[in-house]
């Protein structure tokens, strides 16, 4: 029986992924490197340590990730008010989660900082979610299934009780490690890339009524 909901946050709740991809970019070019899109690709969905590591990687850049890192965040916080939007269907959705009484947190590979300043951003920050789970608060980044596990440990709930909802490839195998059922959207990666979801839809407008009805 569904008891909960655990949402991914980028590219789920807010459409972030250009901001993070802007200001990493923008750090990257501070250095003299010059990066692209699809350089961060194989990364969302893994961290920052891991989104900007992996493109140090690619480059030879010898990355100090704990201040490169920070200097993203402080880019990211200085164009995210302006340019972050809250994602298609997603208040409507959970207010349909929370009509049903099912419990909701946030499960993010990003460190806390860039996750509050998106959910506030959003307006999605007081009392919205039960709990949330940030990714220094974890040891192992997705694919691993901890952020979902130590999410479900946090509602007092079993994992094959929750419903997880992603965006990304790395996001989806948490999940269905974990033990989830878990809901796709098709903010990042294509269909094609997101068939090990139990659901795959455009966005949060388009979830059929048998997702919460289980």
């Amino acid at each position: 029986m569904l008891k909960a909901v655990l949402f991914d946050m980028d590219g789920v709740l807010v459409d972030s992924e250009e901001i993070i991809f802007l200001a990493a970019r923008q750090m990257f070019h501070e250095h003299g490197i010059t990066v692209s899109r699809e350089d961060f690709k194989p990364f969302i969905g893994t961290g920052e340590n891991r989104y900007l590591g992996g493109v140090a990687e690619k480059y030879g850049f010898a990355i100090d990730i704990e201040r490169d890192k920070a200097r993203t965040y402080e880019i990211y916080a200085q164009i995210a008010p302006e340019k972050l939007k809250i994602l298609p269907g997603v208040k409507a959705f959970i207010k349909k989660c929370k009509s049903k009484k099912l419990k909701l947190a946030v499960a993010t590979s990003a460190d806390e900082i860039k996750m509050t300043v998106n959910l506030k951003a959003a307006g999605l920050f007081n009392g919205v979610f039960d709990v949330t789970v940030n990714g220094l608060e974890v040891i192992n980044k997705k694919p691993h299934p901890e952020i979902y596990l130590k999410a479900a440990e946090k509602l007092n709930v079993e994992p094959f009780e929750c419903l997880v909802v992603e965006d990304a490839v790395n996001g989806v195998e948490a999940a269905k490690s974990a033990g989830a059922l878990c809901l796709a959207v098709t903010t990042s990666f294509a269909p094609s890339e997101l068939t090990k979801a139990d659901w795959i839809v455009k966005n949060l407008r388009y979830v059929p009524e048998k997702v919460l009805n289980w």
